[in-house]
């Protein structure tokens, strides 16, 4: 069974104080210490975890006030190890050392598989804390990776480094760490930086107490009377960026609050050639407060905007002339705006409130009529919709917002609902997916990987409204669900809710197989599939599309990015490559609908700012439940 690559998102629980430079709400630790307690925090008592007295070790040997070692540490990782070997931004144990290699760069949101500079996006000094930690230490990089005390220690020695580099010293007095604990953040922006320091000094005044996932509890007791020197800030020359920033609507509550550097790249869209033609849907896997504090960790993914499900409070993380890292995939980030949505995809829909889709639907009119982006699904797109830049990558591909996005509701909001009445046409002809999300339920399995929210113990089968129609091998409803080649081996599907394969979603369109009785086939991934319609109730017939197939009588290649041939980069500038999805082809006598005219290849290099394009042009397919690309040679389109 196809199991979701993790999104490891942090889990914290975040204090009073919050994202305070940005105007953004509050909320309280979990847990508060008594205020009668001393502020110094006095070393771990006997019945202190192995945790706690690691944290009190590590803060004497370097220096550092225990509590600004533990408010850094929570607001790292929330005094929990990432699960699995690292954070998906590349960082390592308690302390969230960064050591983010080419591959990470290739397989995460930054989608650089195939490119000559992955090495170079790698190398950014923000991405190599543990390195430096290594070296002041003199600990092994596996120790400060695996070993938690190692890791904490780490830690420490950094932010005595940093407090040496900006007071001279280690004082003793927590709030003159104010410019330390903001260069840990690893930020290059000052508002940024503030912002992880004001959380962290927020948390040192109000303490904070979990119980982590091994049992063990770590205290940090309340200091309200520590005043942080936030004029520290100055010594580090960081970049100034201003809530006037923001590129947003004006009637929604919008505040600009910068991702890391490394997550992203400085470009000049569309000034530059580089065309803005996609908006991609996502959700956080996490709590809005995270995703903002995971977006600021350099390694990892971005987007441009972030909305959370409460309120529909809105920030801008990556102003929309720059590559935002969000879709794990380069050429689809080259020419798109990502934005996060506060929500988890197998929640059954209960985090996407109407006031969310609301303030997504104003924000994606707002920058389709500025960047001139079709207002249809074959634009508008879901994460889920985006394929791996590679043959390795498919699989892996993340799968949000997942079967509970109402994606009739939404494009309803944006004003651009399905046009005409339900119904199929003849075979040859393309239909538009259109089951009423209120009454089209399906049902899927839910298992505890599925969700981290930790409220799916085991797994479940759950009945709930859907986007998506099951497509089938055969017209019965007894006949195998279809296995996307990627993902099944054997080419059977399952009803697991991250099984994406198996289903075409609201808005998406096709061309007409086959009917027989109550069921429509449809070409998908290279196949022909079946799916339950009877009167045409889940489609509305499609006009004026441009439908694409095989040219000749040999199957056409099938791509995960558009990049110029080798031979058209400038010798000065290293190509980056490609080469056909293994699993899919399209099939002689089969047609997709291509979901714009064909465009040129093209790539990006931000060191010097240059764009290549190609000469060869490119469509975009909607392939299978993901979208795809094939050289305009290789088909033959109509309308």
């Amino acid at each position: 069974m196809h199991e979701r690559k993790p999104r490891w998102r942090l889990p914290l629980t975040v204090t009073a104080g919050l994202l305070a430079a940005a105007g953004l709400a509050t909320v309280p630790p979990t847990a508060l210490a008594s205020s009668s307690e001393s502020a110094a925090n006095a070393p771990a008592r006997s019945a202190d975890s192995a945790r706690q007295s690691a944290f009190a070790r590590a803060a004497a040997e370097y220096r550092v006030p225990l509590p600004v070692l533990l408010a850094v540490a929570y607001h790292e990782s929330a005094w929990e190890a990432p699960r699995g070997e690292h954070s998906t931004s590349g960082g390592y144990g308690l302390m969230h050392l960064t050591d983010v290699t080419p591959k990470m760069m290739a397989e995460g949101d930054a989608g650089a598989a195939g490119r000559a500079d992955v090495k170079k996006l790698a190398a950014d000094p923000a991405l190599h804390t543990l390195d430096a930690a290594a070296g002041l230490t003199g600990l092994a990089a596996k120790a400060l990776r695996e070993e938690q005390e190692a890791n904490i220690r780490g830690g420490a020695a950094l932010l005595a480094s940093y407090a040496k580099d900006t007071v001279g010293g280690t004082p003793s007095d927590p709030g003159k760490w104010y410019a330390a604990v903001a260069r840990y953040s690893g930020s290059g922006d000052e508002r940024a930086a503030r912002a992880f320091a004001d959380r962290v000094f927020a948390t040192i005044k109000a303490g904070a107490e979990e119980k982590t996932a091994d049992g063990e509890r770590v205290r940090l007791s309340a200091a309200p009377d520590v005043r942080p020197a936030t004029g520290q800030l100055t010594a580090l020359d960081l970049k100034r960026t201003t809530a006037g920033d923001t590129e947003c609507p004006p009637e929604l509550d919008c505040a600009f609050l910068p991702a890391a550097s490394a997550n992203g790249q400085v470009s000049n869209r569309p000034a530059n050639g580089i065309r803005i033609d996609s908006i991609v849907i996502h959700d956080t896997e996490s709590s809005y407060e995270s995703a903002i504090t995971t977006f600021q960790q350099p390694g990892g993914g971005s987007a441009h905007y972030v909305i959370r499900s409460s309120d529909g409070a809105v920030t801008q993380m990556v102003p929309t002339k720059d590559l935002s890292f969000h879709a794990g995939n380069y050429s689809v980030n080259m020419h798109s705006l990502g934005i996060e949505h506060e929500g988890y995809a197998a929640a059954g829909g209960t985090w996407y409130t109407q006031t969310e889709y609301e303030t997504s639907a104003a924000l994606v009119r707002y920058l389709a009529d500025r960047f001139d982006i079709p207002l249809d699904r074959q634009h508008i797109i879901g994460h889920d919709n985006v394929t791996g830049p590679n043959s390795a990558l498919v699989s892996g591909m993340h799968w949000d917002p997942g079967p509970s996005w109402d994606w009739g509701r939404f494009m309803r909001l944006v004003q651009a609902p399905p046009a005409g009445r339900h119904g199929v046409g003849p075979v040859g002809t393309a239909v538009t997916i259109t089951p009423e999300y209120a009454h089209n339920e399906q049902t899927v399995q839910v298992c505890p990987s599925d969700d981290p929210t930790g409220n799916t113990p085991e797994c479940t089968e759950r009945t709930q409204p859907s986007n998506f129609v099951y497509l089938r091998t055969e017209p019965s409803a007894t006949a195998p669900l279809f296995g996307d080649q990627a993902l099944h081996a054997d080419g059977v599907g399952t009803d697991r809710v991250n099984d994406w394969g198996s289903t075409a979603q609201a808005g998406q369109q096709f061309v007409v197989a086959g009917q027989k009785g109550d069921w429509t086939a449809i070409w998908f991934s290279g196949a022909k599939v079946w799916f339950h319609n009877p009167h045409g109730c889940n489609t509305t017939p499609a006009r004026g599309v441009t439908l694409v197939g095989a040219a000749g009588t040999s199957p056409a290649a099938v791509y995960g990015t558009s990049y110029p041939d080798a031979a058209e980069y400038p010798d000065n500038l290293s190509p980056s490559t490609q080469a056909p999805l293994s699993f899919y082809q399209v099939p002689p006598g089969q047609a997709y609908v291509a979901t714009a005219q064909a465009e040129p290849t093209d790539d990006y290099f931000p060191s010097s700012g240059r764009v290549v394009t190609g000469g060869k042009k490119m469509y975009t397919i909607q392939y299978n439940h993901r979208t795809a690309l094939v050289y305009e040679g290789d088909v033959t389109a109509k309308r």
